[in-house]
C-alpha cells in the first residue's frame, strides 16, 4: 500500500470544486500524502493532452470535472489505457438532479463561476469585511448580518473574510479589557452578534508566535498567563450578560467556526 501517492486534478473551471472534494476525501486517510497535480481551465484538446502526459508520468487517481463530452471521453479512455482510476466527482450529483427536474444539463464549463447577482453580493461582503475589521465604521454595524467579537487572536478577521466569501456580511469587533466596546454594538436588533473564545493556553501560545513573527522580545500583558485567563473570563462573562451565543475556537478551524455561525443564523431565521 503507498504511503505517498499522485492525485490528479482535471477541471475545466477554476479548479476550487475539485480542490475542496479532493482535500474532503484524502484527509479521512490518516498516514496518507497526496500529492496534488492541479490541471486548472483544460478546455481543449491540447491543454488536454498535456495534462495526460503529467498523469501517465506520475500515476495515480484522476479527479475530473469536464462538462465537454468529447474531452471527457479522451480523459477517461487514456486512463482506461494507463489503468488508473478516473471519477467524474460531479457525476452522481448530476445525474440524481437529472432525473428530478426532467432536465439536461447546459454543458457549459465554469458556469457557476459567472458573474450574477450572487457574485456580486459575495464581493460586496469581502469589501464590507475588510472596512469593518477590527473595530473600523462601527457606525455601520447595523448592516452587518453577523458581528463576531472576541479578544485578539481569535480568528475573528479570517473568519469574518470566510463568511464574506460566503456571501455573509460579517463585522468584528475586539474585545480589549478597560476598553469600551463601541455603543452602536447594543442598540443592534436585527443583526447576530456572536462571541468567539479560546483556551488561556491556546490563546498565549498564537500570541506569542503572532510577537515573535513581529521580532517582538519583550515581556508583555499581552501573553501574561494571568491577564489571559482574566481577559477570557471577562469576555464569557459579557457574552452571557448579553445572551449573545458564544464559540470555543480553540480546536475549531475557521470553516468548522464559520460553519456553526451559518447554523445560528439559519436557526435565528427559523425562529423569526
Amino acid at each position: 500500500m503507498p504511503r505517498v501517492y499522485h492525485l490528479h486534478l482535471v477541471s475545466d473551471a477554476t479548479g476550487e470544486t475539485l480542490n475542496t472534494v479532493s482535500r474532503a476525501v484524502s484527509v479521512q486517510f490518516e498516514g496518507m500524502e497526496a500529492r496534488e497535480h492541479i490541471y486548472a481551465l483544460v478546455r481543449n484538446k491540447r491543454q488536454l493532452a498535456r495534462a495526460i502526459s503529467h498523469i501517465a508520468a506520475n500515476p495515480g487517481v484522476v479527479f475530473f470535472t469536464l462538462v465537454n463530452p468529447v474531452l471527457r471521453e479522451i480523459l477517461e479512455k487514456e486512463c482506461e489505457q494507463l489503468a488508473i482510476p478516473c471519477v467524474s466527482v460531479l457525476d452522481r450529483a448530476a445525474q440524481v438532479l437529472r432525473e428530478y427536474l426532467g432536465a439536461e444539463e447546459s454543458h457549459r464549463p465554469g458556469g457557476q463561476h459567472e458573474v450574477d447577482a450572487r457574485y456580486m453580493e459575495r464581493v460586496e461582503a469581502v469589501n464590507y469585511a475588510i472596512h469593518q475589521d477590527d473595530g473600523q465604521g462601527a457606525e455601520h454595524l447595523a448592516s452587518a448580518q453577523v458581528v463576531l467579537v472576541g479578544p485578539s487572536r481569535t480568528s475573528k478577521t479570517p473568519t469574518c473574510v470566510y463568511l464574506a466569501i460566503r456571501g455573509v456580511r460579517a463585522a468584528n469587533v475586539p474585545f480589549v479589557p478597560g476598553a469600551e466596546l463601541p455603543e452602536q454594538l447594543f442598540r443592534l436588533t436585527n443583526v447576530l452578534i456572536v462571541g468567539l473564545w479560546a483556551s488561556p493556553e491556546r490563546l498565549m501560545q498564537v500570541r506569542r508566535n503572532r510577537l515573535t513573527t513581529m521580532g517582538e522580545t519583550r515581556g508583555t500583558d499581552y501573553v501574561d498567563e494571568d491577564r489571559v485567563r482574566d481577559e477570557i473570563a471577562a469576555a464569557r462573562r459579557l457574552y452571557e450578560r448579553y445572551d449573545w451565543p458564544s464559540i470555543d475556537v480553540t480546536r475549531r478551524s475557521i470553516e468548522e467556526t464559520s460553519a456553526t455561525i451559518l447554523n445560528l443564523m439559519a436557526d435565528r431565521e427559523d425562529h423569526s
